[in-house]
């Protein structure tokens, strides 16, 4: 069992573990993480590793990974069967091909994506293979080849099921219904947490938990309740706050990827919702005024049914792809119908998109294949549907909603931030011993392909362990050492928890702020920005961040965590409006999942109104990234700019050598910090003892 002691801070006794790794986040990262180390500890001689780890979380099956999903999520691996011709370089070029990723991240994703995606395999998530056992794939958005794969709409939930079942078989200890609230540090250096205890908020130490550790692996997920308008499940906040005010540096938040989703159930309508033509309109928010209101966009009603065939494998808001009738034209149509004119869209898919009768003869030769080769030619969408992807309709069946007989009011939402924190090709962020992996890491540029990030958060965990392991198993402070380190922050948060119980006069209401902010987010930094506007937001931002710091937040439910959420959330809006006006002010354009709206810049659509003028990326931005850091002290931003690390040289490595350097372990040292090298804390390979006679 994990070492568990107490500590005094003016009198009031705190809980304090003592271990070697600490694992934020019950996602399909931190999972796999948590599992890796205790593997790798157990690989280098780390007697009852399970005792040197556990995971922390906010609630188990509460996260993105297990609630989340598509038509056929998509898990986008190296491609492994003998009809594709691939290599980890081929994939590393895919994945950086558009800007704004480091080549060594992108490098190591492509080298331990098989060994990462067969892994799942070997432990039952259900990927389809052939007769011979070739996982087959298909093309799925900015992929060259067909490396996605799927086990179905809830490929995520069988990653969380499966690894779940894999650390609790390994003993790994878990502990449930804590939030992070601080990180602890020595001279620059990661050393402990700080948490809240859910279940503690109103006893006398407010339910404040310490963790003492050498390192800590920050896995908790996206920015969903950022967004008035999220696909993410209800919650999400992920652990920014607590990061950021540690003075780690976050980067490319410019960059997040926004489509068009269900609202309840929170769901992308991607891949085969789309591939069948659904009918889509618009009402006032009386259900009056019903409109299908894509028609006069298009040239034609077959144009207009190819876009929206073509939505379902390019469904990430795209600003290269809506001139000429391009399928992000019909996410611009929602976002205008939505967030601009106030009103409610709709999917329904009783009915075929347009008025004349469905005819594959309209179509894109694209689209008609497809449909044809799936034998999905009946009449109407819902059928379609049935025919090519029956567990498409069962899930929502399932969530209390039948596609038979209702349509999906739907939003253009906030899915994917593909910025973060910054990591190295450890996934070590700058704050030595603080790893990120999952979406909390900022691996990905500009645009990804389709499900890559289910592949980079498992590779993260598979390279943060091995770093910890062989590198950085060293001892912690003395539980004496770490009091004194966590004295401040401790003094801090019980200042705070007492204020907010105490629901001071001036205090901003908790609930109030949130909504502000989600609304502030949706409407001035999603899928559509202007730099007037941010600037204004970002002003407005700033004023109500520091209400919050000198008059605190009130909440009118038991506990506090609910108002210093809401902080939590109103710090991150600050990083994520001032990366976006940095990058603007620079003179970014429209790139990736966003567009860029100026009076000088080109009208999208003739028939859309003037201030649809968008201003074309910045190319030669793609080859910075640009990083910002929070001073807790003055509640300010700084911001740098670095250039892209280009893929390292994959010349041949000499086998004799490369064997050495892996015994001695300095292959987990290579590339970071030399210093390391000469401690003690890593272990040499040793031979496996021979068997004795008449061993079974």
């Amino acid at each position: 069992m994990i070492h568990k002691q107490t500590a005094f801070f003016d009198g009031i006794k705190l809980p304090l573990y003592c271990l070697n790794s600490v694992v934020v986040g019950s996602g399909a990262a931190g999972l796999a993480c948590a599992e890796r180390l205790v593997r790798e500890l157990g690989e280098v001689g780390i007697a009852n590793p399970a005792d040197e780890v556990a995971l922390i979380t906010q609630g188990l099956g509460l996260g993105t990974s297990n609630n989340s999903g598509s038509d056929k999520q998509t898990y986008y691996r190296l491609a492994p069967i003998a009809a594709e011709r691939d290599s980890p370089l081929d994939f590393a070029q895919t994945l950086a091909a558009n800007g704004c990723m480091h080549g060594d991240l992108a490098l190591a994703e492509g080298e331990n994506s098989s060994r990462c995606f067969h892994h799942l395999a070997d432990l039952g998530v259900p990927f389809p293979h052939t007769s011979y056992g070739a996982f087959v794939g298909f093309k799925t958005d900015h992929d060259p080849l067909q490396r996605g794969t799927s086990a179905g709409p809830w490929t995520s939930r069988y990653m969380v099921q499966k690894l779940l079942a894999e650390c609790r078989r390994l003993n790994v200890q878990i502990f449930n219904r804590h939030h992070v609230l601080a990180i602890i540090t020595n001279d620059q250096e990661a050393c402990g947490l700080l948490c809240v205890d859910l279940s503690g908020q109103l006893q006398e130490h407010h339910g404040l938990v310490l963790f003492n550790c050498r390192n800590i692996v920050m896995a908790g997920g996206g920015p969903g309740e950022l967004y008035e308008f999220s696909v993410y499940p209800r919650g999400q906040n992920g652990p920014y706050a607590p990061m950021l005010e540690a003075g780690v540096p976050v980067i490319n938040l410019t960059e997040s990827q926004y489509g068009i989703t269900s609202l309840d159930p929170h769901w992308c309508l991607s891949g085969s919702y789309e591939q069948v033509i659904p009918r889509y309109y618009s009402t006032n928010v009386d259900g009056s005024d019903e409109q299908e209101f894509l028609r006069p966009w298009f040239a034609s009603e077959g144009a207009m049914r190819s876009a929206i065939f073509s939505k379902g494998y390019q469904w990430p808001f795209d600003s290269d792809r809506i001139v000429q009738g391009g399928s992000s034209l019909i996410d611009v149509l929602v976002f205008r119908e939505t967030i601009q004119r106030g009103r409610k869209v709709f999917i329904d898919f009783r009915r075929n998109a347009g008025t004349a009768a469905f005819d594959l003869s309209d179509l894109s030769a694209e689209a008609r294949t497809y449909l044809q080769n799936s034998g999905a030619t009946q009449a109407t969408p819902i059928e379609r549907l049935a025919q090519m992807n029956q567990p498409s309709i069962d899930l929502y069946r399932q969530q209390g909603v039948d596609l038979r007989k209702q349509p999906l009011e739907v939003g253009h939402c906030a899915q994917h931030c593909n910025g973060g924190f910054a990591v190295n090709m450890w996934w070590e962020t700058p704050l030595k011993h603080l790893f990120a992996i999952g979406e909390i890491a900022g691996t990905h540029g500009i645009k990804r392909p389709g499900g890559s990030a289910l592949n980079s958060g498992q590779v993260g965990a598979l390279r943060a362990a091995q770093r910890i392991a062989h590198a950085y198993f060293g001892q912690h402070n003395s539980a004496e050492e770490f009091a004194q380190l966590a004295s401040p922050i401790v003094r801090r948060f019980q200042h705070s928890a007492q204020r907010i119980k105490s629901d001071g006069v001036d205090a901003l209401d908790h609930a109030l702020v949130r909504r502000t902010v989600k609304r502030r987010m949706s409407q001035f930094a999603a899928a559509v920005r202007h730099l007037p506007s941010i600037v204004d937001a970002l002003q407005d931002a700033e004023r109500e961040f520091r209400a919050i710091e000198e008059n605190g937040l009130k909440q009118n439910t038991a506990g506090y965590l609910a108002a210093w959420e809401t902080r939590e959330l109103a710090l991150e809006q600050l990083a994520f409006l001032n990366a976006i006006r940095a990058y603007l002010e620079r003179g970014g354009g429209s790139r990736g999942s966003h567009l860029v709206l100026d009076a000088g810049g080109a009208l999208l659509h003739e028939k859309l109104e003037d201030h649809w003028r968008t201003l074309p990326e910045n190319k030669p931005l793609r080859q910075e990234i640009m990083s910002l850091r929070y001073d807790i002290a003055t509640h300010s931003f700084g911001t740098s700019i670095e250039n892209v690390r280009p893929i390292p040289s994959v010349e041949h490595s000499w086998f004799e050598n490369t064997w050495g350097e892996f015994r001695h372990a300095r292959v987990f040292q290579s590339h970071v910090d030399e210093d390391v090298r000469a401690s003690s804390i890593y272990r040499e390979y040793k031979p496996p003892e021979k068997l004795g006679q008449g061993a079974e």
